[in-house]
């Protein structure tokens, strides 16, 4: 059961517009033992290589997630009965360097992986999960679901090797992914060239490109989601630009055809009961989102991630008692 210290802001009392911000109207605190779930900002974009300003989407969406109630309405989690969540503010970042960024990042998820609660994170660009998962999978290696338009297992991008396209391969090399357990969803960018996507094929990545994504249907690619992942430790990953543009215009790299806001709810409710460690959105950049929508849709998101560490943090104290 939840502490009462944690207890959200109830907007069916204060009204939405009233108070600050915070990530789903979730209580305020430091990084502290008796958090479950920690939400977290993420305000890093200097790995972003066309339209900058992802470093301001933890700052949008904590806006937009002023929307998000309590329960949901498809799976009956009510998240913060059963698990203490807050939001614990930003990770400290750099301004002028992605690799003092990438430094200062994971020593505050060490911080909140030592004090035990689980990190559910809006970036900041796609570099944004490298970090994370070098502080909470240093262990053994977790598995992956990636909601994305790119794969991101480039070996360098602009000559660098921190960036939003490489994050998948830097985490598979230093064994915080096993690759065997990773499934991507909705690929579809075109390509710089023919062995883009060369490097997943080798090591064992289930790619699930747009097209096969249709000829499938959802319902084969949640069952086969399952069967790659498995049992096992499980992080899970949403680039905003997998949502089609429709859905999520305010992104920096728009891919066109890509998945629908609803399909993208029904896979992460379909995977209800899953050993989730942490998860992340990234790659929302609210000056390119005139309407809002992105960040809404990224803050829906966000609770779909928060309602499924939910209930791996119920199963896991079951497991213990």
């Amino acid at each position: 059961m939840s502490n009462n210290e944690f207890n959200p802001v109830d907007s069916s009392i204060t009204p939405r517009y009233a108070e600050i911000a915070t990530f789903m109207r979730a209580a305020r605190s430091e990084i502290s033992s008796s958090i479950d779930i920690a939400l977290v900002g993420v305000p890093l974009d200097l790995g972003a290589t066309y339209r900058s300003g992802a470093r301001q989407g933890p700052a949008g969406v904590r806006e937009a997630s002023r929307l998000i109630r309590q329960v949901n309405p498809t799976t009956g989690v009510a998240p913060y009965r059963i698990a203490n969540i807050a939001d614990i503010g930003d990770a400290p970042t750099h301004p002028l360097s992605v690799e003092k960024s990438v430094e200062h990042i994971e020593q505050f998820f060490q911080r909140v992986h030592e004090a035990g609660a689980v990190p559910i994170s809006v970036g900041g660009d796609h570099t944004v999960p490298l970090p994370i998962l070098r502080a909470i999978a240093k262990d053994g290696p977790v598995g992956l679901i990636q909601i994305d338009s790119h794969s991101d297992t480039f070996d360098e991008f602009m000559g660098t090797k921190y960036n939003h396209a490489t994050f998948v391969r830097r985490a598979v090399e230093e064994g915080l992914l096993d690759p065997k357990r990773i499934v991507q969803i909705g690929l579809r960018g075109t390509r710089y060239g023919d062995d883009d996507i060369v490097y997943g094929g080798q090591v064992g990545i289930r790619m699930i490109t747009m097209d096969e994504y249709e000829m499938m249907g959802r319902a084969a690619v949640i069952e086969e989601i399952k069967r790659v992942i498995g049992a096992g430790r499980t992080y899970f990953s949403i680039d905003i630009d997998g949502l089609d543009p429709k859905d999520a215009p305010g992104t920096g790299v728009p891919e066109p055809g890509g998945i629908m806001m609803r399909d993208a709810q029904m896979i992460l409710r379909s995977l209800n009961g899953i050993d989730l460690i942490g998860g992340d959105i990234c790659e929302v950049v609210p000056s390119l989102d005139p309407t809002g929508i992105t960040c809404i849709n990224a803050a829906n998101l966000m609770f779909e991630l928060t309602c499924l560490a939910a209930v791996a943090h119920q199963n896991r104290t079951t497991k213990q008692a």
